[in-house]
């Protein structure tokens, strides 16, 4: 096999995986991934349409999502999103203050 298969068969493990260890991790919040990582469950759907979009393959945000979240959004967010806590969002909106300062 080519490097170039083998790197994309690997990149594509490695994001079934990332997707796999979300799912097992309903427990962390989005909010909670932005505060620590700068990026969400959202972010990779918007990213995985972005990458389509690239390509030339139109991909509805909404079915991003389902394969992000594993079903779809609306589902996901009843069963297992919980309310962001004021000590979330301030450092939400902390990061994204110094994030706007440094641009």
């Amino acid at each position: 096999m080519a490097k170039l298969e083998s790197n994309i068969e690997l990149e594509a493990a490695a994001f079934r995986r990332l997707l796999a260890h979300l799912d097992e991790r309903k427990d962390v919040q989005n909010i909670d991934l932005m505060n620590l990582a700068d990026f969400c469950r959202n972010c990779l759907s918007k990213w995985y349409k972005a990458a389509g979009e690239e390509r030339g393959i139109d991909i509805d945000y909404e079915d991003a999502r389902e394969l992000v979240y594993g079903m779809p959004y609306s589902e996901w967010k009843e069963k297992h999103q919980q309310p962001a806590t004021p000590e979330q969002l301030a450092r939400f909106n902390d990061i994204e203050a110094a994030k706007n300062e440094s641009n």
